[in-house]
């Protein structure tokens, strides 16, 4: 099939209407993919737009956007130029660094339902698949890149994921097409330069159709963990389908593999980042901790907690200021450092109140209806809250008295005083 004739498919597979992104950094692999999108387009009519992610990190950067820009007028496609500035102080590296700014610009424009174009090809997989054995990947690390994958509501495409560079390049010739060459590429100080320009050429000399080999492996190591997730669903399922609380009784009748699957599987339901090989093997040794341990493990942008026979897997909880107080009067909504809670509090009698509102101090009481004085401590614990969400509570004074207990992000009440009502009362 020819190139072409490849983006003509991917392109009439594509809804009508739907827009259309190409990532355009003014090389080989993206000028040759938006000028076939651009003749697809006349047969098959889609919204069509082009990218270029500004880095900065070199005076050529202004050379990659007037080619881009030209390309585009050549074509008629409109083109968005985002300039970024790339964080080298972040312990990614350059190249892992410039990704994630190139990612963060994608998020930002393409909108949730919008399609977006990469040029990545067969030769970028298979660098790929070596830089995440030598890494020590698993399975997730060895399937590279997606062909087609759901990425943040929007659909991100690879069309050109299984031709190899020298096709490209042929095609590229043949249309007289130019490019900018990026003299970074030529860098062998990073690993991916080193792949390209010294260990591949020295594979391939031994092994003329390493790429292929290469790819095709990474479509099978994509398709073992198409399977591991799915095992991961089914265990999921069994032990109650809440992926941010999982029964320790059940993780105990898995083995260790499954095991570190099922959190990992649990991580990326619920968003977070999935947590370092040695985080995890350190969680999972903690699971068997006694009833009273507190059990925390964390890492970067997320953590796990043991508590009450379960495992726990959440964001860190933003800490409520310990001196932030606040007056009320019960009946607009309650502005607090962790949002504004719509909610109400007044007196059964109607009378007009003055409030104050802050973190628990300890050794607070409230007089409950029909139960008489209960210590907040322990009527958090007998409602089950976990302790790591303690510290988010706020109770409300009428003068020194405390009158009722708010959790402000559930917008929900813990705990009205006798003689207090309101309009959005605690669910059970």
């Amino acid at each position: 099939m020819s190139l072409q004739r490849l983006i003509d498919r991917a392109l009439a597979d594509t809804p009508p209407g739907r827009s259309v992104w190409v990532a355009l950094s003014g090389g080989l692999d993206s000028s040759l993919l938006l000028t076939l999108a651009a003749a697809s387009a006349h047969r098959h009519p889609r919204p069509l737009r082009a990218l270029h992610v500004h880095h900065g990190l070199q005076p050529a950067a202004d050379d990659f956007e007037r080619h881009c820009r030209r390309l585009c007028s050549r074509f008629g496609v409109p083109l968005h130029v985002e300039r970024i500035s790339v964080d080298l102080a972040a312990g990614q590296g350059l190249e892992g660094a410039a990704r994630e700014a190139r990612y963060s610009v994608f998020a930002r424009r393409v909108s949730p339902g919008e399609t977006l174009w990469l040029a990545q090809h067969l030769n970028d997989q298979a660098e790929t698949f070596l830089l995440a054995a030598l890494r020590g990947s698993g399975v997730r690390g060895l399937a590279g890149m997606t062909a087609c994958r759901d990425w943040q509501n929007r659909w991100l495409e690879r069309p050109l994921l299984d031709i190899a560079r020298s096709t490209l390049e042929a095609e590229a010739e043949q249309q007289g097409l130019t490019w900018v060459e990026d003299p970074s590429n030529d860098d062998e100080t990073l690993d991916r330069n080193f792949l390209r320009h010294a260990v591949m050429p020295l594979l391939a000399s031994r092994w003329p159709h390493i790429g292929e080999a290469l790819s095709r492996s990474a479509a099978l190591a994509g398709e073992a963990d198409t399977l591991l997730a799915q095992l991961a669903e089914l265990d999921l399922e069994r032990l109650g389908g809440n992926p941010a609380r999982l029964m320790l009784d059940g993780l105990a009748g898995l083995s260790d593999a499954r095991r570190r699957s099922l959190v990992r599987h649990c991580c990326e339901r619920l968003c977070l980042p999935l947590p370092p090989a040695r985080r995890l093997e350190t969680l999972l040794a903690q699971l068997g901790a006694g009833e009273d341990a507190e059990v925390r493990v964390a890492w970067p942008d997320a953590e796990a907690r043991v508590w009450r026979r379960h495992l726990y897997l959440l964001t860190p909880p933003e800490p409520l200021p310990a001196d932030w107080q606040a007056e009320w009067d019960g009946c607009s909504s309650l502005a607090t450092p962790l949002g504004e809670a719509r909610v109400s509090l007044g007196r059964v009698d109607g009378a007009s109140v003055r409030l104050k509102v802050g973190p628990r101090q300890g050794g607070e009481r409230l007089r409950l209806p029909g139960r008489g004085r209960r210590d907040l401590k322990r009527l958090l614990q007998e409602l089950g809250v976990p302790p790591w969400e303690r510290g988010r509570l706020l109770v409300v004074r009428e003068g020194d008295t405390p009158v009722a207990m708010i959790d402000p992000v559930k917008e929900a009440w813990l705990a009205i005083a006798e003689g207090w009502v309101s309009h959005r009362e605690s669910p059970e």
